[in-house]
């Protein structure tokens, strides 16, 4: 619960330091005192947006400090152990400076707001004076219906089940789109792969055959010039290299001296002999692979021409074929795993679709069944509150297969009727602004009545009612602290005489500054506060007898 508030420099608040109890506390003072204020501070610590407008004139900053005692609210303990924050304490921090920076801290931590919005839904709820107005909206009926069911986690879970559902589904749709272009890709891809298959031209064949066909076609000019090169280079031929060769050393060994030139001419001359032997030898061997065969001449030249026109069909040169073929199968394989993907996909989506449905049911159970309470409680509130030919009703409507959405598989309506013998209908229809405010408030207090935040606070919710309405309000508000801690802000002297303690807001203008203080009041001043509340300005002796009369203390 909240157990101390500090306020620093906050809007008409210099220093104001507040502990709070258990029970029903009841604030009040007289209009434009400030009693929202406090509330306002309190907001900022629970991460309602702050502007410069926040801080008391002249000063540098405002901070509010909000403390808590959580050792009942364990949601809140796993909350700030799961943030790696201190859990043995909660104290909440909003620092507000004259230039509009903010900054918010959790047990001295900096912290976003988010993340303090998170812990507070754990701490407070807060019922504000305009609640009729939100329960105009459908969507605020849900959530009314879903707490009351005590399955806001569930609702939770359903709700990111769906995102998670949608967004796999949004992600299949467009790789679905995409798989339309890639079957054709696919389809061109398989019939060029298969057209190459059968061609199959291997690593570095296209040199090969060019160089055998022009062997082939050139075989009978090579032969011949083939055989005249032997018959030049052959020993034995009067004409030929290694005669003349012979004949030139035969010279030389006739030379007198033994001159290092003549030696070195020698040497040549051998070192010749040998390399024109070694050449008949080459050229021979190359002639024995010469043939003249016109057969296979033709093959070479029929596949050399169907590798030509594949290569010119896929634009490319013959001798990038092998390349061409090994990317073509490389991308055949690439979208093979993109259709085994979305197939997986595929499977992943409808999984996903399948958890959101069966949370979803289990969530449409927990409203069906909650909705009957809800509805007689809320009856047995409204009857109380003078509303007694009222009938509130809880329509759950199944929404369409191809119209679920994050709520989960129905829409939740309030439907009234307020006279007898007319049908229920919706509650801008029928209902007057007194009559939604009371409406309003049996909700709230019956909502109120299973939620698992420990404190409330109720905001001028009492607005639109008195007299005996007002204080079978103050009663079921007494009844709820309880259990729990309950702020109640009020006009209504019914309701101030039940509070537990009551805390009076005033202000006064001090060498032309206005400041607000907020004072916890006596039994004497009780009296007098409540009296203030059903006289007006002045307080006559009667009045006070009656405001002993409301908190139950003996007349004098």
């Amino acid at each position: 619960m909240l157990t101390q508030l500090n306020i620093r420099n906050y809007a008409i608040v210099e220093q104001l330091d507040l502990e709070l109890e258990s029970g029903m506390t009841v604030v009040s003072g007289e209009t434009g005192a400030g009693k929202s204020i406090m509330l306002d501070a309190l907001g900022l610590t629970l991460g309602d947006r702050a502007d410069m407008g926040s801080v008391r004139k002249g000063a540098e900053r405002a901070e509010i400090i909000a403390s808590f005692d959580i050792s009942n609210i364990p949601t809140a303990k796993e909350w700030l152990k799961n943030q790696e924050l201190d859990d043995s304490e909660c104290i909440l921090r909003r620092v507000i400076t004259s230039e509009g920076r903010s900054r918010s801290y959790i047990n001295g931590s900096p912290c976003p707001i988010n993340k303090v919005r998170e812990l507070g839904e754990h701490l407070i709820e807060i019922h504000g004076q305009h609640e009729h107005q939100r329960l105009l909206k459908k969507d605020h009926h849900r959530h009314l219906l879903d707490a009351y069911s005590g399955k806001g986690e569930l609702a939770s879970k359903t709700r990111q089940l769906f995102r998670h559902w949608h967004s796999l589904n949004h992600r299949l749709h467009q790789l679905s789109a995409q798989n339309e272009e890639q079957t054709a890709r696919l389809q061109l891809l398989s019939y060029q792969a298969e057209e190459l298959e059968q061609l199959a031209v291997g690593e570095g064949e296209y040199e090969k055959l060019v160089e055998e066909q022009s062997r082939l076609a050139n075989a009978e000019d090579i032969l011949q010039s083939g055989q005249q090169i032997v018959l030049l280079t052959s020993d034995g031929e009067e004409i030929s290299c290694l005669s003349l060769l012979n004949q030139c050393q035969n010279l030389l060994s006739k030379m007198k001296g033994t001159s290092p030139s003549v030696t070195q001419t020698i040497e040549m001359l051998n070192s010749a002999q040998i390399q024109i032997e070694e050449a008949s030898q080459e050229i021979s061997h190359y002639m024995d692979r010469v043939e003249l065969n016109p057969t296979r001449q033709a093959n070479v030249e029929e596949r050399l021409s169907t590798i030509f026109d594949l290569a010119r069909k896929h634009r490319i040169s013959p001798e990038q074929l092998p390349q061409f073929q090994q990317d073509i199968q490389q991308e055949l394989e690439s979208l093979s795993m993109s259709d085994q993907a979305l197939e997986a996909l595929h499977q992943e989506t409808e999984q996903a679709r399948q958890a959101f449905i069966n949370s979803a049911k289990q969530l449409s159970k927990a409203r069906h069944k909650a909705a009957l309470s809800l509805k007689n409680e809320v009856n047995k509130q409204l009857h109380s509150l003078g509303m007694t030919a009222a009938e509130l009703s809880l329509c759950l409507t199944p929404y369409a297969k191809d119209q679920l959405n994050a709520h989960g598989l129905e829409e939740v309506e309030f439907l009234i009727t307020t006279n007898a013998g007319q049908p229920p209908r919706p509650l801008n229809k029928i209902a007057s602004g007194g009559e939604l405010s009371r409406i309003s408030l049996a909700i709230q207090v019956i909502t109120a009545q299973s939620s698992s935040t420990p404190t409330l606070i109720f905001d001028e919710v009492d607005v639109g009612i008195g007299g005996a309405i007002a204080e079978v309000v103050g009663r079921l508000l007494r009844q709820l602290g309880e259990n729990n801690q309950i702020l109640v802000v009020t006009h209504q002297p019914q309701v101030a005489s039940q509070g537990h303690q009551h805390l009076f807001v005033s202000k006064q203008t001090v060498k032309n500054k206005t400041i607000t203080h907020i004072d916890r009041l006596t039994i004497d001043q009780r009296v007098g506060e409540v009296a203030r509340m059903l006289g007006g300005i002045d307080v006559t002796e009667t009045s006070r007898d009656h405001a002993r009369e409301m908190l139950g203390l003996e007349i004098a």
